[in-house]
């Protein structure tokens, strides 16, 4: 029996600041291209910026390619074009559970050390993790995993504009309301709570609203989480699903913090208007 054919789904994602004053000079990261792997084979993918005077790419610790720049002359806007096509594949079973007896080992511990501590972002309040043990008393390490992401998401209500980028998990819980990243977030904490290491992904989520060959939409940068219990899964906490032909992975990390998709510093220039605009076709 033939495997499902991958989804192609062309991707256009531009930032765009605006400043009431000249900008004299500014340093960039952009994280915004995808890497092939098993999930997803990159085509093409390409960052474009205007204006700018140097660049350079690399891959940095958590395996995400970056585009570092700068800009050395006045300027009174910046935009960052991020172009790609990726063939995606459908979403793929979950890998085989082990045991909270291998979970527990010193030497899983050990080599999963970075995606069983929480950097302050993350950090779980205490019923966060009272729930996380709940809900997993008696199931396996991934179904454990899959029920704590549910838990999580059942007690939070998705509205934008509550939190911002630098919220902690504990805000947001406290709130009780939050965006995709603040779900990934208390997600991710939860897992590590209760001795399943996790990490954070950020890229982007085709809505599959008219999902038609050659309709484009207004995507979104989204971000969802993996659990390693004996091989890695990929999980959509915000929306309750699998993984698949409809997320493009950007990058992984610890947080927010290690995948964000642009970074910078700049001199003068005053408050920027920030607008942001991705737009994705699906072409196969």
């Amino acid at each position: 029996m033939n495997d499902p054919a991958p989804v192609r789904l062309h991707i256009v994602h531009t930032t765009r600041f605006t400043y009431p004053e000249p900008v004299t000079v500014s340093h960039n990261e952009v994280r915004m291209m995808p890497r092939s792997s098993a999930a997803q084979h990159v085509v093409s993918t390409a960052v474009t910026i205007d204006p700018h005077t140097w660049s350079t790419t690399y891959t940095d610790y958590w395996g995400t390619q970056v585009t570092a720049f700068e800009v050395l002359e006045p300027h009174e806007s910046l935009q960052i074009v991020a172009e790609h096509v990726v063939d995606v594949h459908p979403p793929r079973a979950h890998a085989p559970s082990t045991t909270w007896d291998v979970l527990r080992a010193a030497h899983t511990i050990d080599r999963f050390s970075e995606f069983l501590v929480d950097p302050e972002v993350t950090v779980p309040p205490a019923e966060v993790v009272a729930l996380a043990h709940q809900v997993c008393a008696g199931c396996e390490p991934s179904d454990a995993a899959m029920a704590i992401c549910q838990a999580v998401r059942a007690e939070m209500s998705y509205i934008p504009g509550v939190t911002t980028v630098h919220t902690p998990a504990a805000e947001a819980w406290a709130a009780r309301a939050g965006v995709c990243q603040d779900i990934a977030h208390l997600a991710v904490g939860a897992l590590r709570a209760v001795g399943i290491p996790a990490r954070y992904v950020s890229g982007y989520l085709h809505p599959a609203v008219n999902d038609e060959v050659g309709c484009t939409v207004s995507g979104q940068s989204h971000a969802w989480v993996e659990w390693w219990a004996g091989g890695w899964s990929s999980y959509d906490p915000t929306n309750c699903v699998t993984v698949g032909s409809h997320h493009v992975r950007l990058g992984r990390g610890r947080s927010y913090d290690d995948v964000a998709p642009l970074r910078g510093i700049y001199a003068d220039g005053g408050t920027a208007d920030l607008d942001v605009e991705v737009q994705i076709t699906r072409e196969s």
